[in-house]
């Protein structure tokens, strides 16, 4: 009968020996590393993600703050035309693109610097009387 090259002998320390061909002896640290490359894209993709939604809802602020502040400017009617808009849009850290006042009606469009990437989120705005388009 003979013997198991791995298993200890009563008494006696067991001896190392290469492992037989065809063992998947160390295949658990590589399927460890892909799982931890695997686990790192999936967090980087949900931070930019995130920073994305950031990014548009920053630009939604702005332009929707500018487009009531130049709005109620218009209702008053006092002032430059789009200055309050502008004005209103650099304090939230964007620059106003565009400024439409039409009657009582006001459109706006800013742009704010992306922190994810290189470039800039832009969203638009209305303020006016309800029921205007």
């Amino acid at each position: 009968m003979r013997r198991d090259p791995w298993s200890p002998t009563a008494g006696s320390w067991p001896r190392w020996r290469a492992p037989p061909a065809g063992s998947e002896t160390g295949s658990g640290t590589i399927w460890v590393l892909t799982l931890c490359v695997v686990i790192w894209f999936c967090a980087l993709t949900v931070v930019t993600l995130a920073g994305v939604r950031t990014d548009r809802h920053r630009a939604a602020t702005a332009a929707d703050l500018a487009a009531l502040s130049e709005a109620r400017r218009v209702g008053n009617g006092n002032g430059e035309p789009c200055a309050v808009a502008r004005e209103v849009a650099e304090k939230n850290d964007a620059h106003l693109t565009d400024c439409v006042v039409s009657g009582l009606t006001v459109y706006t469009e800013v742009g704010v610097s992306a922190r994810m990437w290189p470039g800039e989120v832009r969203a638009r705005a209305r303020a006016g009387p309800v029921g205007t388009p």
